[in-house]
């Protein structure tokens, strides 16, 4: 599933200016512009999940991703009361959509998604993600490849020029020490055991190919899953802008 990542996003419906996107600036505290920023980013949020609440149909099964966006997500699709069933990619995406009366059950038996919706930390012009800063990435990484089609949704700050560190990793337990030995430039979190006993890390080195860097991980025995997704795997981005929500296609 893994591609070169040579190929740029489509964006349906919008003119975005070369490069297509830019690092959003930081303001001056002065006057309350931060305060201001993180409300717009919000509402930017809010916006792509509501229209990613949108292409849920009755019957379909769903994948729920993990974050602060599908935590958007969530009462989106509580609202439109629909007969769905769901699968989480986190305890704690379980406990907040069964709050919204949203059905939500095992992944055991089930063999396909109809969709899967979730956010990214990074996604770059080509459709590269960057994903796992809350840690669930492994379990977000199986729902994704097992939908027929897999959205992301993010605010604007999310898409960049280029995937900068740090790319999140799941290790296994056991052989820890060694595991690191062959990894440099990997840092263990604080906090770092997942809920299927998986150990969490960041790589803080450079990330100049994405695919090369994803298959080297890939090929890391000890290396149970890492933040890198590939454009093949993503079917759309929905990215809040301002007023509107950016349609990206890859």
């Amino acid at each position: 599933m893994e591609q070169d990542g040579t190929d740029r996003g489509r964006v349906v419906g919008y003119r975005i200016p070369h490069p297509m996107w830019s690092a959003r600036r930081r303001v001056s505290r002065e006057g309350g512009g931060v305060d201001s920023e993180h409300a717009g980013l919000e509402q930017e949020k809010r916006a792509a999940a509501v229209a990613a609440a949108d292409l849920v149909e009755d019957g379909m099964l769903v994948g729920l991703g993990t974050g602060t966006t599908v935590a958007y997500l969530l009462p989106a699709l509580g609202r439109r009361h629909l007969d769905i069933s769901c699968v989480a990619t986190s305890p704690a995406t379980e406990v907040l959509a069964r709050r919204e009366g949203i059905r939500v059950g095992p992944f055991e038996g089930v063999a396909r998604l109809d969709i899967a919706i979730d956010g990214a930390d990074q996604v770059d012009p080509s459709g590269w993600l960057i994903k796992g800063g809350g840690g669930a990435h492994t379990r977000e990484k199986i729902v994704a490849a097992a939908a027929d089609r897999f959205v992301v949704i993010v605010s604007s700050n999310k898409l960049v020029p280029r995937l900068a560190p740090p790319v999140p990793l799941e290790l296994m337990a056991f052989g820890l020490d060694a595991t690191l030995r062959s990894l440099p430039h990997v840092v263990l979190r604080q906090a770092p055991v997942t809920p299927d006993g998986g150990v969490l890390a960041d790589y803080h080195g450079e990330v100049d190919d994405p695919a090369q860097l994803a298959a080297r991980f890939s090929d890391t025995v000890g290396i149970v899953a890492h933040g890198l997704f590939p454009p093949a795997m993503v079917s759309r981005v929905l990215a809040g802008r301002a007023e509107h929500v950016e349609t990206l296609e890859f």
